[in-house]
């Protein structure tokens, strides 16, 4: 079992969802934390409470050009890409290049710094799967050429090269294959279903569903995820190891669970369906839980709760939008904003 206070934690793409809450369960622990984010689909907002605290610092950068931490670093969580489909659709190259250009100088800071290497990857590794509950073992049904191949073989490679490095023994790694995860401080407009469900139920929208909504998938909630992760870091497992809930559901229900739970009356409308998206997704966690002692405990019904909360503490920004997929106009100029915030700190400079 590894130890705190071996050195900072860099955390790449730590302004984004899933970063920001790492990096608050690092400093909560006493962890010094480094986030490095180059905004593209990060928020400030995600990290502004954390700013003033001694042991954060915002490392405005991009994790696929020349950079260096410049103090002790004792672990490296890479999370840096763009992750939900409207994203990397949008930044195709950016996507490629975060998980192998990315990928490779995250891994060279590690090597430098002889620190634990974790890459957060994804299910998406495993495609539109034959193989259901889907296991560390099955190698996945992937279109190399479709319009998610940006996304899916960035993290396939990614974990090839974090692999080939364990192989040499030059980096301590580990591969979180992390599955849905929802909760506060995802975007409205990310793309994903659960913040476009919820904000078109608080909005009094249609709720759109992809294809006849039978396609199911297994959701977790974030503060579960981060455990996993962190379990896997504290861990001498190298991986990959499935993170997520067993706790699978139609895409269907879960729009009308969203609806009912939020109160909303919206109709659920069916529109077309992406191509290459999973048929099935559910994890086998048994990897997990026996070398980690980890698996989920956050209910679907709380989880939705606290994350519709969330969004309803935004909502009176959210209700004016045209129908459609909605925006964010709470972070309009929040880039710049960051990059206010964070312009010329430089290595290791406090925001």
């Amino acid at each position: 079992m590894r130890y705190w206070g071996q050195g900072a934690a860099l955390v790449t793409g730590g302004a984004g969802f899933l970063g920001s809450h790492l990096c608050e369960r690092l400093v909560e622990r006493g962890q010094r934390v480094v986030c490095l984010d180059n905004l593209a689909t990060g928020r400030t907002e995600n990290v502004r409470h954390l700013l003033d605290h001694p042991l954060f610092t915002l490392f405005l950068a991009d994790v696929t050009e020349e950079w260096d931490i410049d103090e002790p670093v004792g672990s490296v969580f890479h999370l840096a890409s763009a992750a939900s489909p409207s994203d990397y659709l949008r930044l195709p190259v950016q996507t490629l290049e975060a998980g192998s250009l990315g990928t490779r100088n995250a891994l060279r800071c590690a090597r430098r710094h002889r620190a634990r290497f974790v890459l957060i990857s994804t299910s998406e590794v495993y495609g539109d799967p034959y193989e259901h509950p889907q296991r560390e073992t099955y190698w996945g049904n992937v279109n190399p050429v479709g319009p998610r191949s940006v996304y899916d073989e960035a993290k396939r490679y990614a974990e090839a090269l974090v692999m080939a490095h364990h192989r040499e023994g030059v980096v301590d790694v580990g591969i979180a294959r992390v599955f849905n995860s929802y909760g506060p401080r995802m975007r409205p407009d990310d793309g994903r279903m659960i913040p476009t469900f919820i904000t078109q139920a608080l909005a009094g929208r249609p709720i759109t569903v992809t294809g006849d909504g039978h396609q199911t998938r297994s959701i977790c909630y974030v503060d579960d995820t981060v455990d996993g992760m962190l379990a896997l870091e504290g861990s001498s497992e190298p991986g990959p190891v499935n993170i997520g809930s067993q706790e699978e559901v139609s895409v269907l229900n879960l729009a009308h669970f969203i609806r009912d739970f939020s109160g909303s009356r919206s109709r659920i409308v069916f529109v077309e369906r992406p191509e290459d998206d999973p048929h099935y997704r559910r994890p086998d966690i048994t990897k997990a839980l026996r070398t980690l002692g980890w698996k989920p405990s956050t209910r679907l019904e709380e989880g939705i709760r606290r994350t519709i909360a969330h969004f309803m503490e935004r909502h009176t920004s959210l209700a004016p939008q045209a129908e459609g997929t909605p925006g964010d106009p709470l972070e309009k100029g929040d880039t710049d904003a960051g990059k206010r915030t964070a312009q010329g700190l430089g290595r290791g400079g406090h925001a």
